[in-house]
């Protein structure tokens, strides 16, 4: 019975020696589902967090994108504001010589509208001079025709004697 109750006694210690380490696994067991759930929770957080970031990612990437076609765009701008540039200064160089061929041609016409001037003053003159001789010439002519009438009378009256 001794026996009996020692192998009792062990057994009881045995139990409470399993039932103190069936509590210790229980608590490490509560403790490692506390931890189980607050990794989930760190997991959800970090997925949601994980997926603003990608989202936040993707923003930044449309962005970028939509920056290197404004910087392509920027550098087409640029070369087309270039060759305007360019066709602008052309076009003044090609304003300056045709001002500078109306200057030209205003100083020749004004030039040209003197000698005009000039030429319908001796013009006038010519003809008033013309016209003068002609008056004279008819005078002249009138004076001619007398003197033939006179001296050919004063022929007939010489031959009449």
């Amino acid at each position: 019975m001794d026996k009996l109750r020692e192998k009792m006694q062990k057994l009881k210690l045995d139990a409470e020696s399993w039932q103190e380490k069936a509590d210790e696994a229980a608590q490490q067991v509560k403790k490692l589902e506390q931890e189980l759930l607050e990794k989930e929770h760190e997991i959800k957080a970090l997925t949601t967090k994980n997926q603003l970031l990608e989202e936040e990612n993707e923003k930044y990437e449309t962005e970028l994108e939509n920056h290197k076609k404004l910087a392509g765009d920027s550098t087409n701008l640029q070369t087309s504001n270039e060759n305007i540039q360019k066709k602008n200064a052309m076009l003044e160089e090609e304003l300056e010589n045709s001002d500078k061929t109306l200057q030209e041609t205003t100083a020749k016409l004004r030039e040209s509208d003197l000698k005009v001037e000039t030429l319908e003053n001796k013009l006038n003159a010519l003809e008033k001079e013309k016209s003068d001789l002609e008056t004279k010439f008819d005078e002249l002519e009138e004076k001619y025709k007398k003197a033939v009438e006179e001296l050919d009378e004063i022929s007939n009256q010489l031959e009449a004697l």
